[in-house]
């Protein structure tokens, strides 16, 4: 175009190193070959013209969340004989028109983890990996701990729903793990902890878990409520170590564990896999964090209970069975996670299972037979009515054996036959066999024939012979005694 000012267009072409051609179509349209390509049109009608601005839009702008799913339903429901093209059509319209004119949406701001500041807990749910422990489903939770910086974790199962003993037993086995303590603890607003606490309760519980953080030396802190991203950096770690769950299970064949140990096992050597693949970082970190105390601190609660003419206490809507000579007792109980220490006094005297109530607050029961069978084989009939009979049977077949001599027997005899084979078990200690017996008799339809189980499970330890011992006199040790040579 210089040239054209001073020069013909042909030479001025010419000058510029191109045809005459193309010079007179420069001439007519200076524009680019790229920008003169018209914008293509629509090659069908908008199946929303008179339906998105008209309709759609005002419904986004009352209802800014509204998914677009129901905006589809809307419309169908509307106009239930027009054809308003699919529901990707209006999806891709709706995301169109919320990218100009949504509203402003949260923004996630990238932290920088620094070495040994920060340690987040939290509770997350297991029931998608459908494990199974000695044949039933197990109900638990997983309590994660991880340092972002590091990138260590902990896993714990935990068997209840989130409480503070979760927490704490779960916290400081992580922290003895990790070979020391953050400076800060973060975890989400522990609404589980709080929920229908009373105000005394909760202000306890919250006193509880600051003094756990000041044994070890950390500052507690939380998240605001319903704000999981600022707990970011364990609630996506969740899935992470679900998935290596999941993974570890499918090449392991099954998952069905034999004991809540070996489970407990399976979880430990996957986090100390996934823990060796960063152990580099984790080693330098660990030079940051706090030194630990001498000791830990209690992981649990402690609460004191009395037994009661039924053998047992209730705690926690539990029904607990004891020795009988315990009745009248007040006994101090340290409440853990997965079990119960009972005390008189200083004195320890059992473990128990900790039970779990039912749904729609039912209470739940752990009851040993052997508790209670010396008062029931003089009350058989008791064990038609009793509240908790069906926690009472040691094993599925007793349960099993039971329902069949009830049903071809009658109730009288079938709660004395049953009494005699729970009193067999705890005599002779033959649980176990015993059980297998009665598989045995349930498969052929019969029924135990106590002579022959008896007589199977001999001696009766009141049929032993009496051994009368004679002791000789001391003064035949003195011929023992080499004379001349020290004793």
């Amino acid at each position: 175009m210089s040239y054209r000012r001073t020069e013909p267009v042909v030479r001025a072409a010419a000058k510029a190193g191109m045809s005459a051609a193309s010079a007179y179509r420069l001439l007519k349209d200076a524009r680019p070959p790229s920008q003169r390509k018209e914008p293509r049109g629509r090659r069908c009608p908008d199946p929303l013209e008179g339906i998105f601005e008209e309709e759609v839009v005002p419904l986004l702008e009352a209802a800014p969340g509204l998914r677009p799913i129901a905006v589809y339903e809307e419309l169908r429901r509307r106009h239930p004989d027009e054809a308003f093209g699919s529901r990707r059509t209006l999806e891709r319209r709706i995301r169109s028109w919320r990218a100009l004119h949504g509203p402003d949406r949260e923004v996630i701001f990238r932290q920088v983890h620094e070495p040994g500041r920060l340690g987040l807990s939290d509770f997350t749910a297991m029931g998608g990996l459908g494990i199974i422990v000695a044949g039933a489903p197990l109900d638990h939770m997983l309590y994660h701990f991880r340092l972002p910086c590091g990138g260590f974790e902990h896993a714990h199962v935990i068997l209840g729903g989130e409480s503070f003993v979760a927490l704490a037993e779960g916290l400081q086995n992580a922290l003895w793990s990790a070979g020391g303590a953050p400076r800060l603890h973060r975890t989400d607003s522990l609404s589980a902890d709080f929920r229908n606490l009373e105000a005394d309760a909760r202000a306890d519980l919250t006193r509880r878990y600051e003094a756990l953080c000041a044994h070890y030396g950390m500052e507690p802190t939380r998240n605001n409520t319903g704000v999981a991203h600022e707990n970011g950096a364990i609630e996506s770690a969740h899935a992470h170590i679900k998935a290596a769950l999941g993974d570890a299970l499918l090449l392991r064949g099954s998952s069905a564990f034999d004991t809540l140990a070996d489970y407990r096992r399976f979880i430990d050597e996957v986090v100390i896999a996934r823990n060796r693949r960063h152990a580099a970082a984790i080693d330098a970190e660990r030079a940051s964090l706090l030194r630990l105390p001498d000791t830990r601190t209690c992981d649990y609660e402690e609460v004191l209970v009395t037994v009661t003419s039924s053998g047992g206490f209730t705690l926690r809507k539990v029904f607990y069975t004891v020795p009988s000579r315990l009745v009248g007792h007040r006994l101090r109980v340290r409440l853990y996670d997965d079990r119960l220490d009972l005390f008189i006094g200083g004195t320890r005297l059992m473990t128990l299972r900790r039970g779990r109530s039912g749904d729609r607050g039912k209470h739940g029961h752990v009851v040993d037979y052997r508790h209670v069978i010396h008062s029931l084989r003089r009350k058989p009939m008791a064990l038609m009515g009793l509240v908790y009979r069906d926690s009472l049977f040691p094993r599925t077949a007793y349960r099993a054996m039971f329902d069949h001599m009830v049903e071809v027997l009658g109730d009288r005899a079938a709660c004395r036959v049953m009494v005699e084979l729970l009193s067999l078990a705890h005599e002779r200690a033959c649980e176990a066999e015993l059980a297998s017996l009665l598989e045995a008799d349930l498969a052929a339809r019969r029924i135990p024939d106590m002579a022959a189980l008896r007589s199977h499970f001999a001696p009766d330890p009141a049929d032993l012979p009496m051994v009368v011992v004679q002791l000789g006199s001391l003064a035949c040790y003195d011929s023992l005694i080499v004379p001349g040579e020290a004793a």
